[in-house]
């Protein structure tokens, strides 16, 4: 079953995408996510064109966990936060559970006031998806919404103490029943 909705979706993405030179609105999957699974699309990217090649220079990027232990990483122009967190297997708990779909607010983060003024508007699909963040700043975004620029060498962001993540609660919901 898995193998035909996997087929289903790969003849559809072209579709939905159109001109593959426009960024795909439907889909919202990081390429790195997007390549592990076959599919091929063009990913909506609101801070920086992704950028395949390999390229020497590395943009730092420090995370501070909920815990306040400091996670540094290197990370790729046009790479999203959510992309790094992945590549570099960050224990970060619940990060991005929906794979960077917009249909979770797991890779929610908090950004210090100038860095926030440097990234572009968020969507109103982003927005939608902050509303159900815990910990919610008028700094939050989603990570896999922010892709990283040269400009953001040295970034430093918030892992928000608390988070939402539906996974858990079922979890919690199995406990009780036992």
């Amino acid at each position: 079953m898995a193998h035909r909705t996997l087929g289903f979706l790969q003849r559809l993405l072209p579709a939905l995408c159109g001109n593959k030179s426009l960024p795909c609105r439907a889909v919202t999957h990081t390429n790195s996510i997007c390549a592990a699974r076959g599919i091929t699309t063009t990913p909506q990217r609101q801070d920086a064109l992704f950028s395949s090649g390999d390229s020497d220079d590395k943009i730092t990027v420090n995370f501070i966990n909920r815990n306040g232990e400091t996670l540094t990483a290197t990370a790729k122009e046009g790479e999203s936060l959510l992309e790094v967190v992945i590549r570099h297997h960050l224990n970060i708990d619940g990060f991005g559970a929906c794979e960077g779909t917009l249909a979770c607010s797991t890779c929610h983060l908090i950004f210090d006031k100038k860095v926030y003024e440097k990234l572009s508007a968020v969507s109103d699909e982003e927005m939608d998806m902050l509303d159900l963040a815990f910990g919610l700043t008028e700094t939050s975004r989603l990570g896999c919404q922010v892709c990283m620029t040269k400009a953001l060498d040295g970034l430093t962001v918030r892992v928000p103490v608390d988070v939402s993540d539906a996974r858990r609660e079922t979890e919690v919901g199995k406990q009780s029943k036992q």
